[in-house]
């Protein structure tokens, strides 16, 4: 079974953190997250020094092993590789998918970012467990300057990945996840609902991690 899909454990949310958003650590986050139904989690960090941010995995680590809760770090694989998580997430800019399973292994997921179906079809040969795709709509957690490619995308990356499972990111919400998910997607990359504070309590947690 693949890598992803067995750690997903049955949940079609993959949630990402944000200590802006969520104004909690990165441990205190993946308790939250747990708590409500999260399988796997991706600790997403773009500001912290690489030394305050390998401390900030290492206890997220600690927690998640403690509630069978697998870990993603985002772009860093040094991190992961050091802190022994389950794996990584790479974007376009970072190490190569080839190179990350070669100092990861094979038990690692490892997944890539994409933002246009031509990106879909080089990562569809690459030693990958999952693709994620976007921006869906437009996003305000990511500064970028990638032009959403809309829900109109997934049907055609589907076929594009065959068996790799499809991750869709940016803009995703509680109120657009489902015709998501109909659309193909193996499963929604979510910020913002998780965490803002008319959006993200834990009743709203909970009902993500039931779509």
């Amino acid at each position: 079974m693949n890598l992803f899909l067995k750690a997903l454990n049955g949940t079609r949310v993959y949630p990402l953190t944000d200590r802006h958003i969520s104004g909690l650590s990165h441990e205190q986050q993946v308790v939250a997250l747990s708590s409500s139904g999260a399988r796997i989690i991706q600790l997403r960090e773009k500001e912290l020094e690489a030394r305050d941010f390998y401390a900030e995995v290492a206890a997220a680590i600690s927690s998640a092993r403690q509630r069978g809760v697998r870990i993603i770090v985002n772009d860093r694989v040094d991190i992961a590789l050091a802190v022994k998580a389950d794996g990584v997430h790479l974007g376009q800019d970072d190490l190569p998918p080839v190179a990350a399973r070669q100092i990861l292994g094979n038990e690692a997921i490892i997944g890539v970012s994409t933002h246009n179906l031509e990106q879909v079809k080089l990562a569809a040969d690459m030693p990958v467990d999952y693709v994620a795709l976007g921006p869906i709509f437009p996003t305000s957690t990511k500064q970028s300057s990638d032009i959403p490619v809309g829900p109109g995308a997934i049907g055609q990356a589907c076929k594009l990945l065959g068996d790799i499972p499809l991750v869709v990111i940016g803009g995703i919400t509680e109120a657009n996840g489902q015709q998501l998910l109909d659309a193909g997607s193996t499963a929604l990359a979510m910020i913002t609902d998780c965490w803002k504070p008319n959006k993200g309590g834990p009743e709203t947690r909970r009902r993500l991690f039931q779509l």
